[in-house]
């Protein structure tokens, strides 16, 4: 037998190998009363191991882990699996832990972290959500490798998952996992994703199609980017500055700067200028005559709320973070990227780039405190790992190597599981004031979807007057879940 020296001269037996990872899922009950009805339900915490088939020479040797997923699934007691639904729902990112979608509107449970002007203070608090989905569909919150306490198995590389198509295979991996192993094959299905979480679920919806033949009942994009053409301020594309000036005009609006006009007489100005001679005017460059690029420049600095020296003196191409930093230097205050009803402070105010979002920095602390406490004390996950709410280490190692020479999109992809699956539904929601993933943009993409006449009416758009996060605005959230539940029980009809 082999032997280790323990330095005393004596032979100690060698340790044994490490034991393969498996599940550990940690299973409690609860209940929860929805418009007076008790809701009695079981939550399922804990990683889910991942395994790779191993092949040599034409021979299977085995299925090697590969990753431990975190993931938290409620299910309704009592329900008729064939007839209940079920969301997958994550966030985006990259790097992005679910916790957002769980805590913010979607799970039974919601942490308070007030809204722009009265942010909660520490220590926060969780309550129950009597608006949640899991009224009407059973729900599984998945964190992507990397993410929440999902890690790589013992000498996996972190990056081998930190990519546009791994990232896909694995969190589909884990749907296939779920939906076999709990008997839900023929229940309906649906996918919930925000942000980059939007990307990914577009791309999940035909990859599970072509890859596992399931078809889903609906898809949930909240915050959505599907072209990441129409957001990326990259040298020689000036497709997002028109897609942008719409939030910006809102957010200017929701700060004063447009008087007392509505907001929807705001936006209505800016969207018809940004769908016609603003993009005009940026592709005629030296062209526009002086008198043109003086009415531009009028009509841009009156809708973003910045002076007309301003957007001169940036050739009428106002770019994303700049505009946060611009709009309110006057009072030495910057707003929120992913909401600009937020505001912050800065140390220098003659910067050109904020260094923190003010609306991330708003709702870090309680999403953090309110996840780490929820698992331990109330599923009983006992865990010693930090829960990654936003990972950066995984945004850093991101790749796109599958959009080498082209820009990032996956609306060929959606158009492709829509076609493919014409019953498939699409819920798209958008915040007025949100900055990472404008609504205008979003209409642009929806608009150029390559699908038949025949399938327009299976998308159905949804505006809140918030931003990123919509339900961090209670009004909002309140219309939201509304809305998402309305949807699902519509799509779920057979």
């Amino acid at each position: 037998m082999p032997s280790t020296d323990s330095g005393d001269g004596a032979a100690n037996p060698a340790p044994p190998p490490a034991a393969d990872p498996v599940d550990d899922l940690v299973t409690t009950s609860h209940s929860l009363t929805v418009r007076r009805r008790k809701l009695n339900y079981t939550a399922t915490t804990g990683r889910v191991v991942l395994r790779r088939e191993v092949v040599t020479d034409g021979k299977v040797e085995g299925h090697l882990p590969k990753a431990e997923v975190f993931l938290t699934a409620y299910t309704l007691d009592g329900a008729d699996p064939g007839q209940r639904p079920v969301t997958f729902a994550f966030n985006g990112g990259p790097g992005a832990a679910s916790v957002w979608l769980h805590l913010g509107v979607l799970g039974p449970r919601r942490v308070v972290s007030g809204d722009a002007g009265a942010l909660a203070r520490p220590p926060y608090q969780l309550v129950d959500n009597p608006d949640t989905l899991l009224a009407h569909s059973d729900l599984v919150f998945i964190d992507p490798v990397g993410t929440g306490m999902s890690r790589p198995a013992k000498g996996e590389k972190s990056g081998e998952f930190s990519g546009f198509q791994p990232d896909l295979e694995s969190v589909a991996e884990v749907i296939r996992l779920w939906t076999t192993r709990r008997g839900r094959w023929l229940s309906p299905k649906f996918l919930a994703g925000e942000s980059y979480g939007t990307t990914r679920a577009a791309g999940l919806a035909e990859h599970l199609q072509r890859r596992h033949g399931m078809y889903l009942n609906g898809v949930m994009l909240i915050s959505a980017v599907l072209d990441f053409g129409t957001i990326r301020f990259t040298a020689g594309n000036d497709k997002p500055y028109p897609l942008f000036l719409p939030t910006y005009a809102a957010i200017a609006h929701h700060h004063g700067l447009h008087g007392d006009r509505d907001l929807a007489d705001v936006l209505a100005e800016a969207e018809d200028f940004a769908a016609r001679d603003y993009p005009w005017a940026l592709a005629r460059g030296s062209r526009l005559t002086p008198a043109e690029r003086a009415a531009t420049v009028t009509k841009l600095a009156a809708l973003t709320g910045l002076s007309e020296d301003y957007v001169d003196r940036v050739d009428l191409r106002v770019e994303h973070i700049r505009f946060f930093t611009e709009l309110l230097r006057h009072r030495k205050l910057t707003v929120g990227r992913l909401d600009g009803r937020f505001t912050g402070w800065e140390s220098d105010y003659a910067r050109e780039h904020l260094g923190t979002d003010p609306a991330m920095a708003a709702i870090t602390g309680p999403y953090t405190a309110a996840i780490n406490h929820y698992l331990r004390a109330e599923l009983a996950y006992p865990s010693d790992l930090p829960y990654e709410v936003l990972s950066s280490a995984v945004f850093r190692e991101w790749s796109y190597k599958e959009f080498e020479n082209s820009h990032v999109t996956v609306a060929d992809k959606l158009a492709t599981a829509m076609r493919t699956n014409p019953a498939l539904k699409v819920h798209v929601a958008s915040g007025y004031h949100d900055g990472a993933t404008p609504y205008f943009a979003t209409e642009e993409t929806l608009a150029r979807l390559a699908i038949p006449a025949e399938l327009r009416d299976n998308i159905e758009v949804k505006y809140y007057a918030a931003g990123h996060m919509m339900y961090v605005h209670d009004e909002s959230r309140s219309q939201q879940a509304k809305d998402l539940a309305e949807f699902v029980q519509r799509s779920s009809n057979r």
